[in-house]
């Protein structure tokens, strides 16, 4: 998926109509988000193989990429974003002191210009916001045996925090949606305000 003037066929497909404004950027630096969403338990379900490469599809400002990467500093860890002003936060981020240097911030396209593939995808939070044909694609991202984690907002549990709940899916949904779309999908795990769906 090159960089290019977002479509509407981007987003077809997608449960929430509009894309994440970066003008909201500060609420996912929110460290309240490490609390119910733990970055270790990410990292268990991740199960990453030493010295593979780990992508944060959707990263945002880096708030996981950077937690992800501190505590695996064998991994290489790609934080890929469609939107260049959130990575021009994350690249800020990056600059102090004390940030991992395991941390490649890129634009879709590039990954697939540098021929690079990754072992393990993490997409958080953004599902509900994929059009069908960024989603079909993902999987060319993907290096021999690797799969994807899709973490995402739970339309079927109370969330004081959150998009609207007819913005996302409950767990069902999400897995007929994977699976109507040709990955093998199962769930993972459920958190308190998200679930986890493991697919390949």
């Amino acid at each position: 998926m090159a960089h290019h003037e977002h479509s509407a066929e981007d987003r077809a497909g997608s449960r929430q109509p509009q894309r994440f404004d970066p003008a909201r950027a500060a609420r996912l630096d929110d460290p309240a988000r490490l609390a119910y969403l733990p970055p270790d338990d990410l990292l268990a379900l991740l199960a990453p193989p030493h010295g593979s490469t780990l992508l944060d599809f959707g990263a945002g400002t880096g708030t996981y990429a950077i937690e992800l990467a501190r505590r695996r500093p064998d991994l290489r860890v790609i934080a890929l974003d469609e939107q260049p002003e959130m990575l021009a936060l994350l690249r800020q981020k990056l600059e102090a002191s004390g940030a991992p240097a395991n941390i490649t911030p890129a634009l879709p396209g590039e990954m697939e210009a540098r021929g690079q593939t990754a072992d393990r995808v993490l997409a958080l939070n953004v599902l509900h916001e994929m059009g069908d044909v960024p989603l079909r694609a993902l999987p060319r991202l993907l290096a021999p045996g690797g799969w994807v984690l899709f973490v995402d907002w739970n339309a079927a549990v109370e969330r004081p925090v959150g998009p609207p709940r007819d913005h996302v899916y409950a767990p069902p949904e999400a897995l007929e949606r994977l699976r109507a779309l040709g990955y093998h999908a199962v769930s993972a795990r459920d958190f308190p305000y998200h679930y986890a769906l493991r697919a390949s």
